[in-house]
Protein backbone atom coordinates (compact mmCIF):
# COMPACT_ATOMS: atom_id res chain seq x y z
CA UNK A 1 0.00 0.00 0.00
CA UNK A 2 3.07 2.33 -0.45
CA UNK A 3 3.08 5.11 2.51
CA UNK A 4 0.59 4.08 5.57
CA UNK A 5 -1.70 7.07 6.71
CA UNK A 6 0.39 7.19 10.31
CA UNK A 7 2.93 8.25 7.84
CA UNK A 8 2.06 9.95 5.20
CA UNK A 9 -0.13 12.19 7.33
CA UNK A 10 1.26 14.93 10.33
CA UNK A 11 -0.38 17.97 12.42
CA UNK A 12 0.82 21.02 11.01
CA UNK A 13 2.85 23.13 13.69
CA UNK A 14 3.38 26.58 13.37
CA UNK A 15 4.94 27.43 10.10
CA UNK A 16 8.54 29.45 10.05
CA UNK A 17 9.04 32.09 8.26
CA UNK A 18 11.22 29.80 6.38
CA UNK A 19 8.32 27.30 5.27
CA UNK A 20 6.12 30.12 4.63
CA UNK A 21 9.03 31.73 1.89
CA UNK A 22 9.69 27.86 0.53
CA UNK A 23 6.25 27.34 -0.23
CA UNK A 24 6.25 26.96 -4.52
CA UNK A 25 2.72 28.20 -4.03
CA UNK A 26 -0.84 27.79 -2.33
CA UNK A 27 -4.41 27.69 -3.74
CA UNK A 28 -7.90 28.08 -1.81
CA UNK A 29 -10.02 25.39 -2.00
CA UNK A 30 -13.94 24.81 -1.05
CA UNK A 31 -16.08 22.12 -1.77
CA UNK A 32 -19.89 22.09 -1.40
CA UNK A 33 -20.92 25.40 -0.68
CA UNK A 34 -24.16 24.31 -2.38
CA UNK A 35 -26.09 27.27 -1.86
CA UNK A 36 -30.43 27.08 -2.64
CA UNK A 37 -32.84 29.78 -1.65
CA UNK A 38 -34.67 27.32 0.43
CA UNK A 39 -35.36 26.19 4.31
CA UNK A 40 -32.54 24.82 5.99
CA UNK A 41 -32.59 20.91 6.48
CA UNK A 42 -30.68 19.57 8.83
CA UNK A 43 -28.00 19.44 8.88
CA UNK A 44 -28.15 21.71 5.71
CA UNK A 45 -28.30 25.56 6.08
CA UNK A 46 -28.20 26.73 2.55
CA UNK A 47 -29.28 30.55 2.88
CA UNK A 48 -26.02 30.79 5.36
CA UNK A 49 -24.14 29.79 2.37
CA UNK A 50 -23.35 33.33 0.96
CA UNK A 51 -22.44 35.00 3.74
CA UNK A 52 -20.06 32.10 4.02
CA UNK A 53 -18.52 32.19 0.56
CA UNK A 54 -18.10 36.22 1.05
CA UNK A 55 -16.05 35.59 4.57
CA UNK A 56 -14.28 32.64 2.52
CA UNK A 57 -13.43 34.93 -0.36
CA UNK A 58 -12.27 37.96 1.47
CA UNK A 59 -10.17 35.21 3.32
CA UNK A 60 -8.71 33.76 0.64
CA UNK A 61 -7.88 37.19 -1.06
CA UNK A 62 -5.35 37.78 1.82
CA UNK A 63 -3.92 34.00 1.63
CA UNK A 64 -1.54 34.67 -1.06
CA UNK A 65 -3.05 32.16 -3.51
CA UNK A 66 -2.56 31.81 -7.17
CA UNK A 67 -6.02 30.01 -7.56
CA UNK A 68 -9.03 28.54 -6.45
CA UNK A 69 -11.17 25.20 -6.76
CA UNK A 70 -14.34 24.60 -6.32
CA UNK A 71 -14.90 20.99 -5.68
CA UNK A 72 -18.53 20.62 -7.11
CA UNK A 73 -21.93 21.44 -5.52
CA UNK A 74 -21.30 24.97 -6.31
CA UNK A 75 -25.41 25.13 -5.80
CA UNK A 76 -28.39 22.85 -4.94
CA UNK A 77 -30.42 22.96 -8.06
CA UNK A 78 -32.01 26.41 -8.70
CA UNK A 79 -30.42 27.47 -11.72
CA UNK A 80 -30.85 30.98 -10.24
CA UNK A 81 -28.66 30.26 -7.42
CA UNK A 82 -25.71 30.82 -9.44
CA UNK A 83 -26.90 34.88 -9.80
CA UNK A 84 -25.87 34.61 -5.75
CA UNK A 85 -23.16 33.04 -5.78
CA UNK A 86 -20.83 33.38 -9.05
CA UNK A 87 -20.92 37.33 -8.31
CA UNK A 88 -19.27 36.67 -4.89
CA UNK A 89 -16.72 34.03 -6.17
CA UNK A 90 -15.98 36.59 -9.17
CA UNK A 91 -14.39 38.91 -6.04
CA UNK A 92 -12.14 36.80 -5.79
CA UNK A 93 -8.59 38.30 -6.72
CA UNK A 94 -7.07 34.91 -8.83
CA UNK A 95 -8.74 32.21 -10.98
CA UNK A 96 -11.45 29.93 -9.75
CA UNK A 97 -11.93 26.48 -11.19
CA UNK A 98 -14.93 24.50 -11.11
CA UNK A 99 -15.45 20.92 -10.90
CA UNK A 100 -18.74 19.86 -11.60
CA UNK A 101 -21.20 18.16 -8.63
CA UNK A 102 -23.69 16.28 -8.89
CA UNK A 103 -26.22 19.18 -7.85
CA UNK A 104 -25.41 21.57 -10.26
CA UNK A 105 -27.71 19.18 -12.77
CA UNK A 106 -30.55 19.78 -10.55
CA UNK A 107 -31.42 22.29 -13.23
CA UNK A 108 -33.90 22.75 -16.70
CA UNK A 109 -32.64 19.91 -18.67
CA UNK A 110 -32.09 22.00 -21.81
CA UNK A 111 -29.19 23.74 -19.50
CA UNK A 112 -27.17 20.60 -18.65
CA UNK A 113 -24.99 20.58 -21.20
CA UNK A 114 -24.41 24.60 -20.65
CA UNK A 115 -23.46 24.23 -17.23
CA UNK A 116 -19.64 24.14 -18.12
CA UNK A 117 -19.97 27.27 -20.47
CA UNK A 118 -21.88 28.89 -17.17
CA UNK A 119 -18.88 28.36 -14.88
CA UNK A 120 -16.20 29.75 -16.93
CA UNK A 121 -14.83 25.79 -17.46
CA UNK A 122 -13.48 24.99 -20.99
CA UNK A 123 -15.18 21.20 -20.63
CA UNK A 124 -17.17 18.87 -18.17
CA UNK A 125 -13.63 17.47 -17.92
CA UNK A 126 -9.92 19.13 -18.24
CA UNK A 127 -6.07 19.92 -16.91
CA UNK A 128 -3.94 22.95 -16.37
CA UNK A 129 -0.36 23.25 -15.28
CA UNK A 130 0.85 25.17 -12.76
CA UNK A 131 4.37 25.37 -11.68
CA UNK A 132 5.64 21.84 -11.98
CA UNK A 133 2.09 20.42 -11.45
CA UNK A 134 -0.63 19.43 -13.25
CA UNK A 135 -4.23 20.03 -11.73
CA UNK A 136 -6.74 17.10 -13.44
CA UNK A 137 -10.37 18.15 -13.39
CA UNK A 138 -12.33 15.25 -13.77
CA UNK A 139 -16.45 14.49 -14.31
CA UNK A 140 -17.43 11.87 -12.22
CA UNK A 141 -21.06 12.92 -13.70
CA UNK A 142 -19.98 11.60 -16.86
CA UNK A 143 -21.80 7.79 -16.04
CA UNK A 144 -24.86 8.94 -14.18
CA UNK A 145 -28.76 9.17 -14.12
CA UNK A 146 -28.86 12.79 -14.13
CA UNK A 147 -25.71 13.84 -15.58
CA UNK A 148 -27.06 13.93 -19.25
CA UNK A 149 -30.48 15.32 -20.96
CA UNK A 150 -33.25 12.73 -20.06
CA UNK A 151 -33.42 10.24 -22.94
CA UNK A 152 -30.24 11.37 -25.23
CA UNK A 153 -27.81 8.95 -25.68
CA UNK A 154 -25.32 9.04 -22.74
CA UNK A 155 -28.16 8.84 -20.57
CA UNK A 156 -29.34 5.75 -21.80
CA UNK A 157 -25.94 4.57 -21.92
CA UNK A 158 -25.75 5.30 -18.41
CA UNK A 159 -28.53 3.73 -17.01
CA UNK A 160 -27.49 0.45 -18.64
CA UNK A 161 -24.56 0.87 -17.32
CA UNK A 162 -25.52 1.35 -13.48
CA UNK A 163 -28.35 -1.71 -14.34
CA UNK A 164 -26.26 -4.51 -15.25
CA UNK A 165 -22.83 -3.77 -13.29
CA UNK A 166 -23.76 -1.04 -10.40
CA UNK A 167 -26.92 -1.58 -9.67
CA UNK A 168 -26.48 -1.17 -5.78
CA UNK A 169 -24.66 1.87 -6.21
CA UNK A 170 -26.64 5.15 -5.19
CA UNK A 171 -27.76 7.16 -7.74
CA UNK A 172 -26.31 10.21 -6.41
CA UNK A 173 -23.14 8.90 -7.06
CA UNK A 174 -21.31 8.83 -10.55
CA UNK A 175 -19.02 7.19 -12.59
CA UNK A 176 -16.03 8.00 -15.42
CA UNK A 177 -17.07 6.63 -18.23
CA UNK A 178 -14.51 5.10 -20.77
CA UNK A 179 -13.91 7.93 -23.34
CA UNK A 180 -12.31 9.99 -20.23
CA UNK A 181 -10.56 7.14 -18.87
CA UNK A 182 -8.30 6.95 -22.23
CA UNK A 183 -8.04 10.49 -21.92
CA UNK A 184 -6.48 10.30 -17.95
CA UNK A 185 -4.63 7.48 -19.04
CA UNK A 186 -3.21 9.50 -22.35
CA UNK A 187 -2.83 12.71 -19.57
CA UNK A 188 -1.06 11.06 -16.95
CA UNK A 189 1.30 9.57 -19.31
CA UNK A 190 2.43 12.60 -20.78
CA UNK A 191 2.84 13.83 -16.93
CA UNK A 192 4.85 10.94 -16.40
CA UNK A 193 7.22 11.61 -18.98
CA UNK A 194 7.59 15.39 -18.39
CA UNK A 195 8.18 14.80 -14.70
CA UNK A 196 5.41 16.73 -13.71
CA UNK A 197 3.39 15.99 -10.19
CA UNK A 198 -0.24 15.47 -10.56
CA UNK A 199 -3.33 16.45 -8.60
CA UNK A 200 -6.44 14.93 -9.71
CA UNK A 201 -9.69 16.82 -8.93
CA UNK A 202 -13.31 15.50 -8.52
CA UNK A 203 -15.93 15.95 -6.73
CA UNK A 204 -16.56 12.24 -5.68
CA UNK A 205 -14.57 10.12 -3.76
CA UNK A 206 -12.72 6.98 -4.79
CA UNK A 207 -11.32 5.68 -1.02
CA UNK A 208 -11.72 5.24 1.75
CA UNK A 209 -14.77 2.84 0.85
CA UNK A 210 -17.84 4.65 1.50
CA UNK A 211 -21.39 5.16 0.10
CA UNK A 212 -20.02 8.69 -1.96
CA UNK A 213 -17.59 6.90 -4.34
CA UNK A 214 -17.66 6.90 -7.61
CA UNK A 215 -19.12 3.92 -9.04
CA UNK A 216 -16.18 2.89 -10.78
CA UNK A 217 -13.68 3.72 -8.09
CA UNK A 218 -12.12 0.83 -8.00
CA UNK A 219 -11.40 0.61 -12.16
CA UNK A 220 -10.18 4.25 -11.63
CA UNK A 221 -7.68 3.24 -8.79
CA UNK A 222 -5.87 0.68 -10.68
CA UNK A 223 -5.81 3.06 -13.39
CA UNK A 224 -3.91 5.80 -11.36
CA UNK A 225 -1.87 4.07 -8.87
CA UNK A 226 0.87 2.65 -11.52
CA UNK A 227 1.61 6.64 -12.28
CA UNK A 228 4.41 7.78 -10.54
CA UNK A 229 2.99 11.31 -11.12
CA UNK A 230 0.05 11.45 -9.77
CA UNK A 231 0.36 12.60 -5.50
CA UNK A 232 -3.26 13.56 -4.17
CA UNK A 233 -6.92 12.86 -5.21
CA UNK A 234 -8.89 16.03 -3.56
CA UNK A 235 -12.79 16.16 -3.59
CA UNK A 236 -16.38 16.91 -2.19
CA UNK A 237 -19.45 15.53 -2.00
CA UNK A 238 -19.30 13.32 1.39
CA UNK A 239 -19.99 16.37 3.31
CA UNK A 240 -18.52 14.79 6.41
CA UNK A 241 -15.29 14.78 5.11
CA UNK A 242 -13.23 11.91 4.41
CA UNK A 243 -9.24 10.63 4.44
CA UNK A 244 -7.52 7.68 3.32
CA UNK A 245 -4.02 6.65 1.46
CA UNK A 246 -4.01 4.36 -1.42
CA UNK A 247 -0.41 3.18 -2.78
CA UNK A 248 1.18 6.67 -1.34
CA UNK A 249 -1.83 8.65 -3.05
CA UNK A 250 -3.57 10.89 -0.72
CA UNK A 251 -7.19 11.07 -0.64
CA UNK A 252 -8.66 14.24 1.00
CA UNK A 253 -12.28 14.51 1.38
CA UNK A 254 -12.97 17.87 2.26
CA UNK A 255 -15.73 18.97 4.41
CA UNK A 256 -18.46 20.50 2.98
CA UNK A 257 -19.32 23.73 3.25
CA UNK A 258 -22.80 24.08 3.59
CA UNK A 259 -23.39 21.86 7.09
CA UNK A 260 -21.79 24.37 9.12
CA UNK A 261 -22.65 27.58 10.99
CA UNK A 262 -19.35 27.81 11.21
CA UNK A 263 -17.77 27.48 7.72
CA UNK A 264 -15.25 24.80 5.86
CA UNK A 265 -12.76 25.69 3.02
CA UNK A 266 -9.12 25.39 3.33
CA UNK A 267 -5.86 26.89 1.59
CA UNK A 268 -2.98 24.22 0.13
CA UNK A 269 0.82 25.11 0.27
CA UNK A 270 2.79 23.45 -2.16
CA UNK A 271 5.90 22.16 -1.03
CA UNK A 272 8.82 20.40 -3.04
CA UNK A 273 7.85 17.16 -0.75
CA UNK A 274 4.89 17.87 0.91
CA UNK A 275 1.10 19.90 0.71
CA UNK A 276 0.43 21.45 4.14
CA UNK A 277 -3.04 22.27 4.68
CA UNK A 278 -4.53 24.92 6.52
CA UNK A 279 -8.36 24.21 7.43
CA UNK A 280 -10.73 27.21 8.19
CA UNK A 281 -13.70 26.34 10.09
CA UNK A 282 -14.43 22.52 10.76
CA UNK A 283 -11.79 21.91 8.07
CA UNK A 284 -8.74 20.30 9.77
CA UNK A 285 -4.84 20.88 9.15
CA UNK A 286 -3.19 18.28 7.76
CA UNK A 287 0.44 17.92 6.35
CA UNK A 288 0.14 15.36 3.73
CA UNK A 289 4.02 13.32 2.53
CA UNK A 290 4.32 13.23 -1.21
CA UNK A 291 5.24 9.51 -2.52
CA UNK A 292 8.67 9.89 -4.54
Amino acid sequence: MGLSAAAAVTGITRASAKDETDAMFRIGAIADAQYADKDDWPPRMYRRTPAKLAEGVATLNTAGIDFAVHLGDVIDGDEKSFDTVLPLISKLNCPMHFVLGNHEFAVPEEKKLLLPLRLGMPGRYYSFAHKGWLFVVLDGNDLSTYGWPAGSAEDLASRKIHAEKYPDAPTWDGGIGPAQLLWLEQTLTQADSKGEKVALLCHFPIAPENQHNLWNAGDVISQITPHASVKVWLNGHNHDGNYGVISGIHCLNLKGMLDTEQTSYAVLSFYADRIAVKGYGRQADMTLLLRP
